[in-house]
């Protein structure tokens, strides 16, 4: 497949081959099939990059299966599958673009998602590119040749709310001249992508769940029961769970959203994505300015060390202000403006009384044992809490030794 003999393969390592790696690849933070099947005795599927002879790397979807021999000794059946690139290409300028394990982590699920006809639940911070992940799931689906819909909610007014979703009849209300079809009768056959749902109305979320359970809904002022074939796609910034809380969101219109619930990972926790993501939103900038721009090593070293509150979104932001700022086309690091005005003063929290001589990690530790013990050892919500993904945090966990913290006895 890569070009590579059969000399220079025999005798060597996996990870040598494939990832360019002298480590297994668990040992850099991904996760390792190989390992997996041989700890469990169990299938197991992942995503990785791996390398041709060329150093192009190459996405690949690895299924491994336990296999035993005659003798009862156990061995590995391994499948590899490219993935075609077109897909990730278009959706590369807000984010869908990475090698990071929590990216891996990440794509994996959406791809899992998209082969579904669930609805998915797309939960992460303002700026992560939630609405890209969303096109890439429907681009990925058997609905792709359908619409992709969407319902922006933040941008209507609750009077305009239910208009927008379902339509109207003429005479409806006041003002009202003429038909107008709602988007989800236009998204039928396809992906209808809500924006921000923790915006939806109380008062309109029963009739959404209604449609959304039977898919059936009538327009305003009318008097047809109308059908439309829609497959849910929604996003949020928000906990959606402390909604319902605070009866401010339906508990039964969450759970109808969130079959398939996707964290996203901010930016901070995928660093090793940033020069990729720099590199191809310049290309695109290069596009739109019509010059050619390239950013060297301390402007990207500058990068790396910031925390991006803003996400890809303020990544972007950053790139085109450099590049405005650029005479020659490169992009050094005084050109790399970086609001600060965004980044969180946890200067207090790093250096309370009680922790004064303790190390970063220490208090990493510290402080997930005392999220565990404040939520009873409930995982998902100290990793909303932390901003970061299930996954990753069952990643400190194991590697903390924090496993039973927060459990009652």
């Amino acid at each position: 497949t890569y070009g590579i003999s059969e000399a220079e393969i025999v005798g060597c390592k996996c990870h040598q081959v494939s990832h360019h790696s002298e480590v297994p690849c668990h040992q850099n933070g991904e996760d390792c099939p190989h390992k997996q099947v041989f700890d469990t005795g169990m299938p197991h599927q992942v995503l990785h990059i791996h390398y041709d002879k060329h150093n192009k790397p190459d996405r690949v979807r690895i299924k491994g299966n336990p296999v035993k021999g005659s003798d009862g000794k156990l061995y590995l059946g391994e499948s590899v599958f490219r993935l075609s690139p077109d897909a990730i290409l278009d959706c590369s300028e807000q984010g869908v673009l990475g090698n990071s394990p929590a990216f891996l982590a990440f794509l994996e699920k959406l791809e899992s998602a998209a082969e579904t006809n669930a609805s998915v639940l797309l939960v992460g911070e303002s700026g992560v590119g939630k609405d890209m992940a969303a096109q890439y799931i429907h681009k990925l689906s058997s609905r792709e040749g359908y619409a992709f819909t969407q319902l922006r909610c933040t941008t209507i007014g609750n009077t305009a709310f239910e208009s927008e979703l379902f339509g109207h009849e003429r005479g409806a209300f006041n003002g009202c001249v003429g038909r107008r079809f709602g988007l989800f009768e236009s998204a039928d056959g396809g992906t209808l992508f809500i924006d921000e749902v923790s915006d939806v109305p109380i008062e309109l979320q029963g009739r959404l769940l209604s449609a959304l359970e039977s898919g059936k809904y009538r327009r305003i002022g009318g008097r047809e029961m109308l059908k439309a074939d829609v497959r849910i796609v929604s996003c949020t910034s928000r906990d959606l769970l402390k909604l319902v809380e605070d009866g401010k969101f339906r508990a039964d219109l969450y759970y109808r959203l969130a079959g398939i619930k996707v964290v996203i990972p901010p930016l901070r926790e995928r660093k090793r994505d940033i020069p990729i993501l720099a590199e191809t939103l310049l290309t695109r900038i290069d596009s739109k300015h019509g010059h050619a721009y390239k950013i060297n090593d301390a402007a990207l070293k500058k990068l790396i060390r910031h925390s991006f509150p803003g996400n890809i979104r303020e990544l972007k932001n950053i790139l085109q202000q450099a590049a405005l700022l650029s005479t020659n086309g490169i992009i050094t690091p005084d050109l790399i403006k970086l609001d600060m005005s965004l980044v969180p003063d946890n200067s207090a929290a790093r250096t309370p009384a009680d922790a004064k001589g303790l190390s970063i990690k220490d208090l990493e530790v510290k402080h997930i044992a005392e999220l565990l013990n404040k939520h009873d050892g409930h995982r998902r919500k100290v990793a909303d809490e932390l901003g970061i993904s299930e996954r990753t945090l069952y990643r400190k966990l194991d590697r903390y030794g924090l496993n039973e913290a927060g459990k009652s006895a």
